[in-house]
């Protein structure tokens, strides 16, 4: 099996991951016997640096929740090293690991499921401040107004339960709720995926304001490649349980070399009837394999228009096509 190279370390690296691997057991039979495993992450190394935006994009079921989960050991990982200002999270468990909690946080994708319906607006968010023992009393109860005041919702929501908001504005109380430690690396977890289009927008102009203001670090997890494009510094294409091509915003969509790449900037519609009638799609046949049975070799060749003999064989590695740009492919 080809290893993905390990991602070179710089000192303003916030994050490193390398060869991170999730595998889950498949069980059958009345003593439940483990007869395969489903290999959601497979050998994924890539680095955040600090204060940036790493997108990470592919379709439903490519591994990009899972991705984020072990990083932060909400899925303790199978195999690999996850660091987090070098200091290795894989191998932290009890209170050294809760501890460490309080500098990374989540939002969740679906903000009519992330909120607890019988606790209200106050208890939400200062719930992080009451475990980690960070305020009490009037101090907490002033640090829940700011961070309310922060995300544009009104202090005096705080008595409020959560089926008397919007979805933009529960999304709004889980971003106050992952905010309110001051952590310095935030996994968002396809936080506009639930949302309706007009309030997509007002969501990531918040999350860039919050990065511009608090200092924050994202690994900004979509399959919406429009919207990725408007937040992120980079983007990592991942299919399968892999990342199969990474580079900066600009490179990824005016130069991709991964025709998996290739396939899904096509999909984006273009606001030009002209333009949209002229340009050239690329449509992929087939649906996606099973992760719990992949395919030897390229993990794409199933649907890849431009394979050959080599890619039912050989696994191509992720390597540097142009300075900054890496691709998973033979031909990229």
């Amino acid at each position: 099996m080809a290893q993905n190279p390990p991602p070179q370390t710089a000192v303003d690296d916030i994050l490193v991951v390398r060869n991170l691997k999730k595998y889950f057991p498949i069980r059958r039979g009345v003593f439940q016997r483990t007869v395969g495993h489903v290999q959601a992450v497979d050998n994924v190394s890539f680095t955040v640096k600090r204060g940036e935006t790493l997108g990470l994009v592919g379709e439903s079921g490519c591994g990009k929740s899972t991705t984020g989960k072990a990083i932060l050991q909400l899925d303790r990982p199978t195999a690999g090293e996850v660091y987090l200002d070098g200091e290795d999270l894989v191998k932290m468990k009890g209170e050294t690991l809760r501890l460490m909690r309080r500098r990374m946080q989540i939002i969740f994708q679906d903000p009519f499921a992330s909120l607890n319906p019988r606790m209200n607006v106050g208890q939400i968010v200062s719930e992080p401040l009451e475990v980690h023992g960070v305020a009490k009393g009037k101090e907490k109860e002033e640090r829940v107004k700011e961070l309310l005041r922060i995300v544009g919702l009104n202090p005096q929501f705080m008595t409020r339960f959560p089926h008397e908001f919007s979805g933009g504005q529960r999304q709004r109380i889980g971003i106050a709720r992952a905010i309110a430690l001051n952590p310095s690396f935030i996994v968002c977890d396809e936080p506009i995926a639930a949302l309706d289009v007009s309030i997509q927008a007002q969501v990531v102009n918040l999350l860039k304001d919050l990065q511009a203001k608090f200092g924050l670090t994202y690994l900004f997890i979509a399959h919406d490649l429009s919207m990725v494009r408007h937040i992120s510094d980079r983007v990592a294409v991942m299919y399968l349980g892999r990342i199969v091509e990474l580079a900066d915003w600009r490179t990824i969509y005016d130069d991709p070399r991964h025709p998996y790449s290739q396939a899904l900037l096509s999909a984006i519609p273009i606001p030009d009837p002209v333009l949209e009638a002229r340009r050239q799609r690329t449509i992929l046949e087939g649906d996606v394999p099973s992760a719990a049975n992949p395919p030897k070799g390229c993990r794409f060749n199933t649907r890849c228009p431009v394979r050959q003999e080599r890619c039912y064989s050989d696994d191509p590695q992720l390597r540097e096509v142009t300075p900054g740009h890496w691709a998973a492919c033979h031909f990229a």
